[in-house]
């Protein structure tokens, strides 16, 4: 019977040297690849989908309008609202909007900003077209029209 008595385990030891160092890493990735979203959205979106996509080269000289309902009704009421940079104006206010946002960018590329509007589906077409005149007294002839990226 001294065949079948108890056998010592050796005990299996997992280094954990490493550890640290690999925590790091993945942290540190995460940190570097992860975007921030840099602006608080006031209006509703519910943009159409794209029929053709356009690659930007400097994503630096891009300025965003957002238009649509104002999600706090209560508040700012239920007409279309238009939305830059974290505040909801009227449109007489986007010739000196525009004006900060070129002052803000470097000489060599005042010439080159971009607008995008980003416009609720479910906006008539006077607030738009309101907004585009807008822009054409600012001087602001490159202007986008984001939508979902779905292109067949």
């Amino acid at each position: 019977m001294a065949k079948f008595g108890k056998k010592t385990k050796a005990e299996v030891n997992i280094p954990t040297s490493a550890l640290p160092d690999i925590i790091f890493m993945l942290l540190f990735f995460f940190m570097v690849t992860t975007v921030l979203r840099e602006q608080e959205i006031l209006v509703e979106q519910k943009i159409p989908a794209a029929t053709q996509l356009q690659k930007l080269q400097k994503k630096t000289l891009i300025s965003y309008i957002f238009i649509g309902k104002p999600k706090n009704t209560a508040l700012h009421g239920t007409e279309p609202r238009v939305q830059a940079n974290d505040a909801l104006m009227n449109t007489p206010d986007i010739v000196q909007w525009v004006n900060q946002e070129r002052d803000m960018l470097p000489e060599s590329d005042r010439g080159g900003i971009t607008i995008s509007m980003k416009v609720d589906r479910d906006v008539k077409m006077g607030p738009i077209s309101d907004v585009q005149n807008e822009l054409r007294e600012a001087d602001a002839r490159r202007v986008l029209y984001a939508s979902i990226g779905k292109v067949k």
